[in-house]
C-alpha cells in the first residue's frame, strides 16, 4: 500500500523504534512507516489501518510492538478474536500487563462476559498503573451490563477515582459510563447529574456527554445543512409547480383562441352561404 513521502517513520515513539533496531536498517524503516500508518488512520480509517498494520505483521511478526499494533487495528475492527491473539503474543514477549483491560473487553467482545470479570478479578490487575486500573473497571463494568445486572455495573464503577474532583484522562469516560449505568437503571436525575460532570471534565470532546445532556433536557438539535438542503427542496417544488401552471395557462389560452378561431369560421360560413345560394339561383337555367 502507498505511503505518503512525508511519513518517514520517525514519528513512532522512542521505545518503539528502539525495539524495531533489530531489524536491519531498511527493514526497520518499512515497518515503521507502516507502523506510522496505522496510528493516523485506526480512529478515521479503522480498515485502513489494519491492512498497514498486516504489511507491518509480515515484515517482522516477532516485533511486540508490531504485534500490538495489529491487535489494536483488528479491535478497532472489531475483528476481537484476532485481536486477543495478538495481544496474547505481544504480552508473551514483553511480559508486561498493559494489555490486560483491552485482552479483558476482547473477551466481551466475542460474547464472554464471564471471562472478563475473571480476569478483572486476577492478580494481574493489581500490577496495572491508575489508569489501567480505571480501564479495567470500565471492562468489568460493562461485562455486568451484558449479563444484564444494571446494579452490579454501577456499584463497579463507583471508586475514589468517580468521586474525585480532580480532572484526569480517564475522568470524562469513567463518569460517562456511570451516567449511562443509572440511565439505563431508570435513575434519570442522577444520570443527568453525572452526565453534566462528564461534560466539565470532557475538555477533548472524547465522549458524546453533551449530547446526551442536551437529549435529557429535551434540546433538539437541527442540522443546519439538511435544513438548506429542505428549503433548497422546497423551493424546488414551488418552481416546479409554478412551471406547471405556467404550461396549463398556456395550454388554456390555446384552446381558448382555436375555440375563437373555430367560431370565426362559423360565422364567416354563416354569412356567406345566402350570397352562395343567390349566386346559385341567378346562374339557374332560364326557360
Amino acid at each position: 500500500m502507498p505511503i505518503p513521502d512525508d511519513v518517514t517513520g520517525e514519528e513512532i515513539d522512542a521505545d518503539v523504534r528502539q525495539e524495531l533496531q533489530s531489524l536491519p536498517k531498511g527493514l526497520a524503516e518499512d515497518v515503521s512507516r507502516n507502523l506510522v500508518m496505522v496510528a493516523r488512520l485506526i480512529d478515521e480509517d479503522p480498515e485502513g489501518a489494519y491492512a498497514y498494520s498486516k504489511i507491518a505483521l509480515r515484515l517482522a511478526s516477532r516485533v511486540a510492538a508490531v504485534r500490538e499494533a495489529a491487535g489494536f487495528a483488528a479491535y478497532a475492527n472489531q475483528k476481537y478474536s484476532e485481536a486477543l491473539a495478538e495481544f496474547r503474543a505481544a504480552r508473551r514477549m514483553t511480559g508486561n500487563v498493559d494489555l490486560w483491560p483491552v485482552m479483558a473487553d476482547c473477551e466481551r467482545g466475542l460474547g464472554r462476559p464471564e471471562k472478563a470479570l475473571d480476569m478483572a478479578g486476577a492478580p494481574e490487575v493489581h500490577k496495572l498503573d491508575k489508569a489501567g486500573q480505571v480501564e479495567m473497571r470500565l471492562v468489568a463494568a460493562g461485562a455486568r451490563r451484558d449479563m444484564g445486572q444494571l446494579d452490579a455495573a454501577i456499584v463497579t464503577l463507583q471508586s475514589p477515582e468517580l468521586a474525585s474532583n480532580s480532572v484526569q484522562p480517564w475522568t470524562a469516560r469513567l463518569r460517562y459510563a456511570y451516567a449511562d449505568a443509572l440511565l439505563a437503571a431508570g435513575r434519570e436525575d442522577e444520570a443527568r447529574e453525572w452526565f453534566a460532570k462528564a461534560v466539565e471534565s470532557d475538555k477533548d470532546g472524547s465522549t458524546d456527554a453533551s449530547d446526551r445532556l442536551a437529549e435529557l433536557d429535551g434540546v433538539e438539535f437541527v442540522d443546519a445543512l439538511v435544513e438548506d438542503e429542505d428549503e433548497d427542496e422546497v423551493a424546488t417544488e414551488a418552481e416546479a409547480e409554478d412551471e406547471i401552471e405556467t404550461a396549463t395557462d398556456a395550454e388554456t389560452d390555446t384552446e381558448v383562441e382555436t375555440e375563437d378561431d373555430d367560431e370565426d369560421d362559423v360565422v364567416e360560413a354563416e354569412r356567406t352561404k345566402p350570397v352562395l345560394e343567390a349566386d346559385d339561383d341567378d346562374e339557374a337555367p332560364r326557360g
